[in-house]
This record gives structure tokens, sequence and C-alpha cells, in this order.
């Protein structure tokens, strides 16, 4: 488990930096952009310090990509479609303890990422969601526990076996009120916005 969260690490330090790269940005012109600092972004990228999901968030962000997006490598040619059990990365929230499951093959194109989620009890994450950057639209489908998910100024509630639609395109929160973990399995789809704010496919 440990080896795996860590390994998940490492990727996300190198995509994170391959990700700035692309797009031509100094580490200085990121933190500008995303709000978290130079000397944070710098450690993330040297695998020297965990992120928060939050901190996630703000990056994948301002990089016009939803959060999933981040735990996945580019499509490749050749790539398995198929992601076994033991070769699903994970990785946890250090600031939550909430676990994210990557079950989509990695490397590979697909219309939406799955994740499973597990979120501790009384654990709540949120997320800022610039509304310029990215809309994302996501199905959560929650396996076991209680969830309240709020969007906006609107709080969802939802019982095991609960399905829920939501569009994504501003900040929102995901709290357990239970005393047991939350597990719940995320579908995900996002497009980023150009710099006239029309959406991008």
């Amino acid at each position: 488990m440990e080896d795996s969260i860590s390994d998940m690490e490492q990727r996300l330090a190198h995509r994170l930096k391959a990700l700035r790269l692309e797009r031509g940005l100094t580490l200085e012109a990121l933190a500008q952009r995303s709000g978290v600092s130079r000397s944070m972004i710098s450690l993330i990228e040297r695998g020297e310090s965990s992120p928060t999901a939050q901190v996630l968030d703000r990056l994948a962000t301002s990089f016009g990509i939803a959060l999933a997006t981040l735990f996945i490598e580019e499509p490749r040619a050749g790539a398995s479609p198929l992601a076994r059990r033991a070769d699903q990365p994970e990785w946890r929230d250090p600031a939550t303890g909430y676990v994210r499951r990557v079950l989509s093959p990695p490397d590979v194109a697909v219309p939406f990422t799955l994740v499973e989620i597990t979120l501790p009890a009384g654990a709540r994450v949120t997320y800022d969601n610039d509304p310029g950057n990215v809309i994302a639209e996501e199905q959560i489908w929650l396996l076991d526990g209680q969830l309240e998910l709020t969007a906006g100024t609107k709080t969802h509630r939802l019982q095991s076996g609960d399905c829920l639609v939501l569009r994504v395109d501003g900040p929102n929160a995901f709290h357990n009120p239970g005393r047991e973990a939350a597990r719940y399995l995320l579908a995900v789809t996002a497009r980023g916005r150009n710099a006239n704010g029309r959406d991008m496919a």
C-alpha cells in the first residue's frame, strides 16, 4: 500500500512538471496563476513534498484540466486497455486521509475517468474549482456510508446506493458526516475554457 502511494506521488511530480513545461510556464508564472507558492511547486515537482487535494486542485485548474486528469498519463499507442487491481495507483491526501484510487487504465484514451474514493468519517475536502478554467461533468455513486456534497449554495445528501449527476464549474465540497468511511465511485469528464471563456472540448 505504501509503495503504491509513494509511486503515485512520484508520478504526480513528473506529471506536474511535464504539464508546466508543455505550457511554457516558469515556476513563478505557475505560482501566480494557481495561487500556490513557487517554493511549494518546486518541492512537489522534486517529490520532496506531499501536496494536499486543495493544492492539486489549484494546480490542475491552472492547467485547464480536471483534478482526476492529473492522475493519468497522456494516451499512447499500444497501451493495455486492462488495469489490474494490483496496478491501480492510489494516492492519499495528507490533510484529510482520503484515498483516491484510479480505476481507468493508464495511457489509454477514454471519454471519462473512473476513480474510487474513500473519505474517512468526519472528513471534509473542499475545492476552489475556478469557473474560468475548467468545467467538469461528474457522476458520483455512493457505495458505502454517507456523503454530503455542496456545490455553490446547494447541498446534496447521499445515502448508500444513491447516484448524483453534477456539473462542476465552481467551488464544491465533499463531507462525510457519518461514523464510518464513505466509499464512492466517481466518473468524470472535463473540458477547459479558452481565454475568451468559450468551452473547449
